[in-house]
């Protein structure tokens, strides 16, 4: 299945997020998780690409082992880091060699140590660039890529942020996963501006369930969303109890699905961190069909 199949004519997307482990000793949780997730039948798993090194090239390995083991569709994520375009055009070969249908199209954070994304010699410099070669010379492929409900945290105003969403919806995408935000009222807002634009492409959540509260307020460090007062506050004193922490994070995930479910969103993404217990809970009580 593409991706482009997923959403639309009262179909719903259920789609799950995870990344290489850093060795094979992490390869048997990761599969644990995603066997316990199989029951609620996902439209797709998606797996990252990292910003250098090996994990880079695990990604293809690991999305096809995914498609093959559980008989589901995979989406292999693609950065413009650290690569010329003839790279980036060979990986996609072999992405297709290996019949992977779905890319997720990124312009990648910057490598670590450094502030801010440089183009790299021979490469792209932004999102919509990769989306256009890939629309154009690989045309097999469906594209997804990335919203960010609270602002990219590089982008001088949400009006500008949006206009170069539209860009890459505009150069093929079909379907925008949005950036993890615990507020659904960023959420509702950043749908209305998005409509008002005139942007057609699904526009799905991305959840990242609560689990350990320093690990939260280091993802969203770096990437720019908030944790509001009160469900931080409501963390903070479970900060010593682990099990507490991820009751909470559980129960606030569920209202916020709810809520979202309730305003008609087209599908659910989790970010899983490798994990099933949380996002397991949650489909579980928003009773989503198995």
């Amino acid at each position: 299945m593409k991706i482009v199949d997923v959403y639309g004519k009262g179909k719903f997307g259920l789609s799950f997020e995870i990344f290489p482990p850093k060795s094979e000793a992490g390869n048997p949780q990761l599969f644990a998780a995603l066997e316990a997730l199989m029951v609620y039948r996902p439209s797709f798993v998606s797996c990252t690409y990292g910003a250098a090194g090996s994990i880079q090239e695990k990604t293809l390995e690991l999305t096809a082992k995914i498609s093959k083991t559980f008989g589901v569709t995979t989406a292999a994520h693609r950065t413009c880091v650290g690569s010329t375009v003839e790279e980036i055009r060979q990986w996609l070969k072999e992405a297709a060699d290996l019949g992977i249908e779905n890319i997720v199209a990124l312009r990648g954070d910057p490598p670590k140590g450094q502030a801010e994304f440089k183009k790299p010699e021979g490469g792209f410099a932004y999102a919509n660039e990769l989306v256009a070669m890939i629309r154009q010379e690989f045309p097999r492929f469906s594209i997804a890529v990335a919203g960010y409900p609270e602002t990219h945290q590089e982008a001088p105003s949400p009006a500008v942020d949006l206009a170069n969403l539209k860009r890459k919806v505009n150069a093929g995408a079909d379907a925008v996963i949005t950036q993890l935000f615990y507020d659904n009222r960023d959420f509702f807002d950043f749908r209305r501006r998005y409509e008002e634009a005139g942007i057609a492409a699904p526009l799905i959540p991305g959840i990242l369930p609560v689990v350990n509260l320093g690990q939260v307020q280091r993802i969203t460090s770096m990437c720019g969303a908030k944790i509001p007062a009160s469900f931080l506050a409501e963390l903070e004193a479970y900060r010593d109890d682990p099990d507490g922490q991820v009751d909470v994070g559980v129960r606030y995930a569920i209202g916020q699905c709810r809520e979202l479910l309730d305003a008609g969103i087209p599908g659910l993404h989790f970010y899983l961190l490798n994990k099933a217990e949380a996002t397991f809970r949650i489909l579980q009580a928003l009773k989503l069909p198995r």
